[in-house]
């Protein structure tokens, strides 16, 4: 059996808006990293950055699926990372990410998907704040506050 991570999140909003909050970096700078080298394109790469933590990563776009889904690769060892939209209602959409491709064993798969796990739950809930209520929360600025 494979290990993964998977969070999720309704976002009272249209699938087409959720979606394009992925794509458009000016949107996922307001709940996920500080900075892109550029939009969401498949078969490029872009760099995002979190200023904060003095970190980034190559992000490698495998595929796009309009309103459905973007899949991309990033990290060494490589994750595949798929964010999927579903309609729910004409005004909901659900959110789900899927990360796979875990080398860890152990305690190590442990951690790893634990860590996973809670990254990508921060950034649901930051997506849905700020598409909801147009609120930057600065969760992923916060999450390390102490600089853990």
């Amino acid at each position: 059996m494979e290990a993964y991570t998977e969070a999720q999140m309704l976002i009272r909003k249209p699938v087409r808006d959720v979606f394009e909050a992925m794509i458009d970096p000016q949107r996922t700078t307001q709940f996920w990293f500080t900075k892109s080298s550029g939009q969401l394109q498949a078969g490029q790469t872009v760099t995002w950055h979190w200023e904060m933590y003095g970190v980034s990563a190559e992000v490698f776009v495998v595929a796009i699926t309009d309103n459905q889904s973007i899949v991309f690769d990033w990290g060494q060892p490589k994750r595949r990372v798929v964010f999927s939209y579903e309609p729910l209602t004409d005004d909901t959409t659900y959110v789900t990410v899927r990360e796979t491709g875990y080398t860890e064993t152990g305690d190590d798969l442990l951690a790893a998907v634990r860590d996973s796990t809670g990254g990508f739950t921060t950034v649901l809930d930051g997506m849905k704040c700020f598409l909801e209520h147009g609120i930057s929360l600065n969760l992923v600025a916060d999450k390390f506050a102490k600089g853990e």
